[in-house]
């Protein structure tokens, strides 16, 4: 309950409906097909009942949560992403649990997940690529303005919309900070050198990440890939 009772200012100040601090309970959604899955749950279509608002519904479960010890990566998600408002970064509508769940509201990206369209290309144009380094640019520039550090950009967690726009999404790894930090986060191929060596880092590890998926998008692999993981901490 600890997690619930954390989050609930958050859900007010993130839902659309903010100002008649609505309580969003599972029968406001009706459910539809599955959009994916992660290690703590899966993501639905959903669409939300009174407005008719199509929505990607998140639902993770809280004894997966609390058994990993990530209820304070999870509460650091809602708090920063359910202020972020760019062209270039998925909503956080809001969110709403019950006994063993959790349920984040999220944007929809129509056409998925980037990592799943870079497979099926096998590589993207220079103009492809050059578009979406743009946008994701201007969502980082947006982020870090905000003294968000996302610690986390690779393909996966990137999703596309409706017009082809690209979505930073997954806050799981983020961090709101004006200090350098310590933690090792993130898929090793994306980690700059400090992060790998632990030492101090900030919102250049970003930066990092950017330059990997530039190369990556034109290559179709990201540049330090190899099939051990300590050949690629050599590379």
């Amino acid at each position: 309950m600890a997690i619930a009772t954390e989050l609930r200012s958050e859900e007010e100040k993130a839902s659309p409906h903010s100002q008649e601090k609505k309580r969003w309970i599972l029968s406001d959604f009706d459910i539809g097909k599955p959009l994916g899955r992660g290690k703590f749950g899966h993501v639905y279509l959903a669409r939300e009942k009174t407005s008719n608002h199509i929505v990607a519904l998140k639902v993770l479960f809280k004894s997966q949560l609390k058994q990993s010890q990530v209820e304070h990566q999870l509460r650091r998600e809602v708090e920063i992403q359910s202020h972020l408002r760019h062209p270039n970064i998925l909503r956080l509508y809001g969110y709403f649990y019950d006994q063993t769940r959790v349920y984040l509201i999220l944007e929809y990206a129509t056409k998925g997940e980037l990592y799943k369209e870079l497979q099926r290309c096998k590589h993207f144009s220079e103009r492809r690529s050059a578009t979406y380094i743009a946008s994701l640019a201007s969502g980082l520039i947006y982020l870090h303005g905000k003294h968000v550090i996302h610690r986390d950009i690779k393909p996966e967690n990137l999703l596309i919309g409706s017009q082809g726009e690209l979505k930073i999404a997954d806050f799981g790894w983020s961090v709101h900070t004006t200090n350098r930090r310590r933690t090792m986060c993130g898929t090793l191929d994306y980690l700059p050198p400090e992060m790998v060596e632990k030492t101090e880092h900030d919102y250049h590890v970003d930066i990092w990440s950017l330059g990997i998926l530039c190369y990556e998008f034109l290559y179709g692999v990201p540049p330090f890939e190899a099939k051990e993981h300590s050949e690629t901490y050599r590379r």
